[in-house]
């Protein structure tokens, strides 16, 4: 898919990719040259808990996390009890 860049120097995502990807207004994406290509990267999901059928639990992504964002989440968890 062809994009073009305007004179501020954006581009515009196409739609589809946004869906795809789950990107909204205001996300910030992480830009770098690779092999000579411009590369975007979508921001990586931080840990969340749901409403699981025992209770709350850690919603599944393919982000892994760390203690931090492990204590946030129990405690997240046992702010909903």
């Amino acid at each position: 898919m062809k994009v073009s860049i305007d004179r501020a120097g954006r581009v515009v995502v196409p739609k589809t990719f946004r869906e795809e990807l789950g990107l909204s207004p205001d996300v910030s994406l992480e830009i770098e040259v690779v092999d000579g290509h411009l590369e975007l990267s979508a921001p990586s999901q931080p840990a969340r808990v749901v409403d699981g059928p025992s209770g709350p639990m850690v919603a599944a992504t393919d982000t892994p996390i760390g203690d931090e964002q492990v204590r946030n989440v129990l405690e997240a968890a046992r702010d909903r009890r």
